[in-house]
C-alpha cells in the first residue's frame, strides 16, 4: 500500500503554528516581491480569493474582510517541511518527498495493520510535534493514493483526515466522484480533450481502450490509467533525479529601465543557476534569457521577449554562463521599456564528468579550480561575500517583503520569547 501525506494549506499553517491568534482567521501568503497569492487558508478560500490573485487587485477585499496577509517566508517553511518529513521517515524507510508539503510513503508487509488507525497515529504525532495538520490517503497505487488523499481532505468531518481506499467498491465510487481535471497527471489540455470525448470523470477515463489512451496521451497516460485501475506501475523515487533544467526568475520590486540594471540582475540570475548546476554536478549546453514588462500596467508600453543562447561547450562556470546570459540580454533589450521581470534558465543539462571535449573551442581550465574555491568560500562565509565583476558590489538586491513574519526556527534572533 502507498500513502500520500499532504500538509493542509501548508504555508498558512506554518504561520499559525507560531501565532495561534490566527486560528480560524483568513490568511493568504504572497509570492516573491509580494506579487500574487500562492497559499490560502480555508477561510480565505471561502471569501472567493483565487490562487494567483494579484495582491494589489485584492487589497480592498483583504482590508474589508480582515484577511491576514504575509510575505512568503521560505526559510521557515523549508525548516518546518524538514521536520514533517523526518517524522514520516520514522514510520517507513520507503519515502518519496514529492514537494515541500507532500510525500509518498510505501508500506510493505503491513497487510495485517489497521491502516486507518495507523494513519491517525501519524497525523496526531505530526500535529503534536510540529503543529502542522495533515491529510493522509492510503491506496494500492500512487495515483489512487492521490485520490484517497483528496477524499480525506474534502470530507474531513467524516474521515478525520485519513482515508483508506482498499476495495474495488471504494475505488469505483471514488473515481465516479472525481472530475477528470482533478486527476493527478492530467493537465488542462488533456482534460479539455477528454471532456470533448465525453470523458468527465476519472472512472470514464479508466474504461477507455488502452490503445486509444496510448495514442492520445502516450505511455505516460497509459501508466496513469493502469494506476487508477489499481495496478501499481509507478514506484517511489526515493532519490531525486538531477533536474533537466534549472531556472532563476524574479519580479523586481520596482520597474527597471536601464540596460546596466537589467544586466546586473541577469548576471546574478545566471550565477545562481550555475551554483545550482555545480551542486548537482551538472553542466548546461544552452541558456534561455527572458525579460518582461509589467502586464498589469496596461497604460505603459508592453514588451516581452526571450532568446536561447547555445554555448560552444558545456559549462557550469559562473563566469561562462554569466557572460553568455548577458550576450543574450543585449540581443533582446529594448530602450524605453519599464521591465518588471527577468529570468535565466539553463538547458541541455548533462553530468559534468561526461562533458565532451570540443577540439575547436574549450573553456579556460582555470575556471574549474576557481569555481571550487568560490563554492568553498560561499559555503563557509555566505554566498554574497564574493561577486563577479558583472555584479554590483555596492548593490544588495532584496525582495519586497513588507509583511514578512519572523524566521522562528532558523534565526536565533527571531525565536519566540516569553514575556
Amino acid at each position: 500500500m502507498f500513502a500520500l501525506v499532504d500538509c493542509n494549506n501548508f504555508y498558512a499553517s506554518c504561520e499559525r503554528v507560531f501565532n495561534p491568534k490566527l486560528d480560524k482567521k483568513p490568511i493568504v501568503i504572497l509570492s516573491n516581491n509580494d506579487g500574487c497569492v500562492i497559499s490560502r487558508s480555508n477561510e480565505a478560500k471561502a471569501l472567493g480569493i483565487p490562487m494567483g490573485a494579484p495582491a494589489f487587485k485584492y487589497d480592498a477585499l483583504f482590508k474589508k474582510n480582515k484577511v491576514h496577509v504575509f510575505s512568503s517566508n521560505f526559510p521557515l517553511y523549508g525548516d518546518m517541511s524538514n521536520r514533517v518529513m523526518n517524522i514520516l521517515s520514522g514510520y517507513t524507510p520507503n519515502i518519496e518527498i514529492y514537494s515541500i508539503d507532500e510525500a509518498f510513503l510505501e508500506f510493505k508487509g503491513f497487510e495485517n495493520y489497521e491502516l486507518e488507525e495507523y494513519g491517525k497515529e501519524i497525523r496526531k504525532k505530526i500535529l503534536k510535534w510540529t503543529g502542522i495538520p495533515v491529510s493522509i490517503g492510503f491506496a494500492p497505487t500512487k495515483a489512487l493514493a492521490k485520490v484517497a488523499n483528496r477524499i480525506s481532505k474534502k470530507f474531513d468531518s467524516k474521515t478525520k483526515g485519513v482515508y483508506v481506499l482498499n476495495s474495488e467498491i471504494k475505488r469505483v465510487k471514488a473515481l465516479k466522484w472525481l472530475k477528470i481535471e482533478d486527476v493527478w497527471g492530467i493537465g488542462y489540455k488533456h482534460s479539455e480533450r477528454l471532456k470533448n470525448h465525453n470523458i468527465n470523470k476519472a472512472y470514464d477515463f479508466t474504461i477507455l481502450p488502452d490503445d486509444w489512451v496510448r495514442k492520445q496521451m502516450s505511455v505516460v497516460g497509459l501508466r496513469l490509467k493502469k494506476e487508477l485501475e489499481g495496478e501499481s506501475v509507478l514506484s517511489l523515487e526515493e532519490s531525486r533525479s538531477p533536474k533537466k533544467a534549472i531556472a532563476t526568475t524574479r519580479s523586481f520590486e520596482k520597474n527597471l529601465t536601464s540596460f546596466e540594471d537589467l544586466k546586473e540582475r541577469v548576471s546574478t540570475f545566471a550565477i545562481f543557476c550555475s551554483d545550482k548546476l555545480r551542486t548537482q554536478k551538472s553542466s548546461c549546453n544552452s541558456i534561455y534569457v527572458f525579460v518582461k514588462s509589467n502586464r498589469y500596467q496596461k497604460e505603459k508600453l508592453q514588451y516581452r521577449n526571450g532568446i536561447v543562447i547555445t554555448l560552444p561547450y558545456a559549462s557550469c562556470s559562473s563566469i561562462t554562463i554569466s557572460k553568455y546570459a548577458v550576450e543574450g540580454l543585449k540581443k533582446i533589450y529594448k530602450k524605453d521599456i519599464e521591465y518588471k521581470k527577468a529570468g535565466v534558465i539553463v538547458l541541455g543539462l548533462i553530468p559534468t564528468d561526461s562533458n565532451q571535449l570540443n577540439i575547436f573551442e574549450k573553456e579556460n581550465p582555470k575556471y574549474n579550480t576557481l569555481m571550487k574555491t568560490l563554492d568553498f568560500i560561499a559555503k563557509k562565509e555566505g554566498v554574497s561575500k564574493i561577486k563577479l565583476g558583472s555584479q554590483d558590489l555596492k548593490k544588495i538586491w532584496k525582495m519586497k517583503q513588507t509583511r514578512l513574519s519572523s524566521r522562528y526556527t532558523t534565526e536565533l534572533n527571531e525565536i519566540i520569547s516569553l514575556k
